[in-house]
């Protein structure tokens, strides 16, 4: 059975005009589109799109859920442990519980991903409050006790802002 975001059927729809936009002061913005709330706990989904060198995610990771990364257009540059990569669009990256990471557009692209985290948490708190943050509106110290709620645990890793700073 097929519903609607806020039907109570197996399936769920979410089409591009149901779903929340957070700006982003670059240009770009989050598209919110499943909470985990909405698919039982299996996953949550949102599209993600970046300015030119934008950064997407500062180091952290996530200590129960994995997170899959499919880049629909530009390039993006992660932090994978201690190693950066770029991937470019039709490039997909998985990043299971625990490694640290971090992603933004490369130098001189804009990028459009696809995330979804699995099993899902309830995130779209944590975007809404990250789009405050980027637009000034917030402190980013206000996410440091929401950690555990959002499953996204916060790192300091000097490899990232020194690749972010070339």
């Amino acid at each position: 059975m097929i519903r609607d975001a806020g039907d109570t059927a197996d399936a769920l729809v979410v089409r591009s005009e149901e779903a929340e936009h957070v700006p982003l002061p670059h240009g770009g913005g989050f598209r919110l589109l499943a909470d985990a709330g909405a698919t039982g706990g299996a996953l949550g989904a949102s599209r993600l799109t970046l300015g030119e060198g934008a950064d997407g995610a500062r180091p952290h990771c996530h200590a129960r859920s994995s997170e899959l990364f499919y880049v629909l257009q530009g390039t993006v540059e992660f932090l994978l442990d201690d190693a950066m990569t770029s991937v470019e669009a039709g490039g997909l990256v998985v990043v299971p519980p625990g490694m640290p990471h971090a992603f933004g557009a490369a130098a001189g692209s804009t990028a459009d991903l696809l995330a979804v985290l699995t099993p899902g948490v309830d995130r779209f708190g944590y975007f809404r409050a990250l789009g405050r943050i980027a637009r000034g509106l917030d402190s980013f110290d206000s996410l440091k006790g929401a950690q555990d709620r959002y499953d996204v645990h916060f790192l300091d890793l000097p490899a990232w802002q020194a690749a972010r700073t070339r």
